[in-house]
Protein backbone atom coordinates (compact mmCIF):
# COMPACT_ATOMS: atom_id res chain seq x y z
CA UNK A 1 0.00 0.00 0.00
CA UNK A 2 2.87 2.38 0.82
CA UNK A 3 4.39 1.65 -2.69
CA UNK A 4 1.54 2.46 -4.00
CA UNK A 5 0.83 5.64 -2.24
CA UNK A 6 3.92 7.30 -2.92
CA UNK A 7 4.90 5.42 -6.29
CA UNK A 8 7.75 4.58 -4.45
CA UNK A 9 9.71 1.19 -4.60
CA UNK A 10 12.94 1.87 -2.96
CA UNK A 11 13.69 -0.49 -0.31
CA UNK A 12 14.36 2.20 2.24
CA UNK A 13 10.89 3.43 1.92
CA UNK A 14 8.90 -0.06 2.09
CA UNK A 15 8.64 -1.57 5.69
CA UNK A 16 9.00 -5.32 6.29
CA UNK A 17 7.17 -5.55 9.34
CA UNK A 18 3.23 -4.45 9.67
CA UNK A 19 2.62 -0.93 8.46
CA UNK A 20 -0.14 0.93 9.48
CA UNK A 21 0.27 3.57 7.25
CA UNK A 22 -0.85 6.28 9.81
CA UNK A 23 2.19 9.10 8.77
CA UNK A 24 0.91 9.17 5.02
CA UNK A 25 -0.82 12.19 3.75
CA UNK A 26 -4.34 12.75 3.23
CA UNK A 27 -3.74 12.65 -0.69
CA UNK A 28 -1.98 9.36 -0.04
CA UNK A 29 -3.91 8.11 1.82
CA UNK A 30 -6.81 8.89 -1.09
CA UNK A 31 -4.68 7.09 -3.60
CA UNK A 32 -4.40 4.25 -1.59
CA UNK A 33 -8.17 4.24 -1.58
CA UNK A 34 -8.19 4.08 -5.40
CA UNK A 35 -5.94 1.75 -5.92
CA UNK A 36 -8.21 -0.62 -3.62
CA UNK A 37 -11.02 0.47 -5.72
CA UNK A 38 -9.12 -0.63 -9.16
CA UNK A 39 -8.35 -4.17 -7.31
CA UNK A 40 -11.55 -4.80 -6.22
CA UNK A 41 -13.20 -4.20 -9.33
CA UNK A 42 -10.66 -6.80 -11.26
CA UNK A 43 -10.13 -9.30 -8.08
CA UNK A 44 -12.27 -11.38 -6.24
CA UNK A 45 -11.43 -11.21 -2.49
CA UNK A 46 -9.41 -14.05 -1.32
CA UNK A 47 -8.59 -12.63 2.34
CA UNK A 48 -6.44 -9.68 4.29
CA UNK A 49 -2.77 -9.08 6.13
CA UNK A 50 -3.47 -10.34 9.39
CA UNK A 51 -1.66 -7.96 12.05
CA UNK A 52 1.48 -9.19 14.10
CA UNK A 53 -0.51 -11.29 17.11
CA UNK A 54 -3.75 -11.27 14.99
CA UNK A 55 -5.53 -14.41 14.95
CA UNK A 56 -6.21 -16.20 11.49
CA UNK A 57 -10.47 -16.34 11.26
CA UNK A 58 -11.76 -20.44 9.85
CA UNK A 59 -14.72 -20.05 7.55
CA UNK A 60 -16.64 -23.13 6.27
CA UNK A 61 -17.84 -23.56 3.03
CA UNK A 62 -21.74 -23.40 4.27
CA UNK A 63 -20.50 -19.68 5.67
CA UNK A 64 -19.20 -18.11 2.11
CA UNK A 65 -21.87 -19.04 1.05
CA UNK A 66 -24.34 -17.19 3.54
CA UNK A 67 -21.67 -14.44 3.49
CA UNK A 68 -22.41 -14.34 -0.55
CA UNK A 69 -25.90 -14.64 -0.55
CA UNK A 70 -26.50 -11.37 1.29
CA UNK A 71 -24.43 -9.47 -0.69
CA UNK A 72 -26.26 -10.22 -3.79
Amino acid sequence: SRGLATFCLDKDALRDEYDDLSDLNAVQMESVREWEMQFKEKYDYVGRLLKPGEEPSEYTDEEDTKDHTKQE
